[in-house]
């Protein structure tokens, strides 16, 4: 049986005294989609963290491939404690933040381009031939040559993805990634992700659209307060909520 692409199990992470994530269980199996939702503060963004390796917890396992991140230190000085091994994991996990995070002197190319080249040593032109195609897959292939200020928000947010697939990652890792842009250039931006999770890339997402937690995820995870409230298919998270919880918070972030 295949290892899950990541598995995190009893992830506690603190900031001090604040308790973030109190015991977080979450399995990402190859070809899944997973959807993290709850209201701001409940944890989601601090987990997607802890498992790229962003941030480091206090206690509990994260397993890449079913490979067991080693560890050094405890408590608040816990942290990787094999570089070799974070370099493999996070050029694995391909982060899409909420702020699209290109380079301003970068052309969209190169900047889809820079890490492929730099952090793997792959050659230039292959990488640009795939650069191309991913530009393109987003559908921003027109745009290889300007410069990200010369980009709507939506299609800054489609070339950060195209960055993403480029480093051919095991895992894409979305925090957010709508939630800067007016509701025109978002479904820009889903269209993209749905296009992905119907390939059956591995995929976890935070996110504020409920919408797209119900028609692109596997399995979905409601966060409340550092803590898995409730989980399940999406069809029966959001059809039939089963706490109280999860009723309020779909009731307050669910048009009617």
């Amino acid at each position: 049986m295949t290892s899950p692409v990541i598995e995190i199990r009893d992830l506690h992470k603190a900031y001090g005294a604040l308790e973030v994530l109190k015991g977080v269980d979450i399995t990402a199996p190859a070809g899944s989609v997973t959807s993290l939702i709850g209201s701001s503060g409940s944890g989601k963004s601090t987990l997607l963290r802890c498992a790229n390796l962003l941030e480091n917890s206090q206690r509990g396992d994260v397993l890449f491939c079913g490979e067991p991140v080693v560890w050094k230190g405890t408590g608040h000085d816990r942290r990787p404690g094999d570089r070799a091994q974070l370099i493999r994991i996070r050029t694995n996990l391909s982060m899409v933040f909420q702020q699209f995070n290109l380079w301003a002197h970068m052309t969209i190319l190169q900047n889809v381009m820079e890490a492929p080249v730099t952090v793997l040593g792959r050659p230039r032109g292959e990488v640009e031939e795939a650069a191309r195609g991913y530009l393109a897959k987003v559908g921003i292939g027109d745009k290889c040559d300007v410069y990200p200020a010369m980009l709507s928000g939506g299609q800054q947010q489609r070339a950060a993805i195209a960055r993403a697939l480029c480093m051919e990652p095991k895992a894409l890792l979305f925090d957010e990634p709508t939630s800067a842009l007016d509701p025109e250039l978002e479904q820009e931006v889903v269209r993209v992700i749905k296009g992905l999770a119907e390939e059956g890339r591995t995929m976890i997402i935070v996110t504020h659209d409920m919408r797209l937690a119900h028609d692109v995820s596997d399995h979905v995870v409601f966060l409340h307060q550092g803590r898995i409230e409730e989980e399940g298919a999406p069809a029966a998270l959001f059809g039939n909520p089963g706490t109280e919880r999860l009723r309020g918070f779909l009731s307050a972030t669910v048009p009617a």
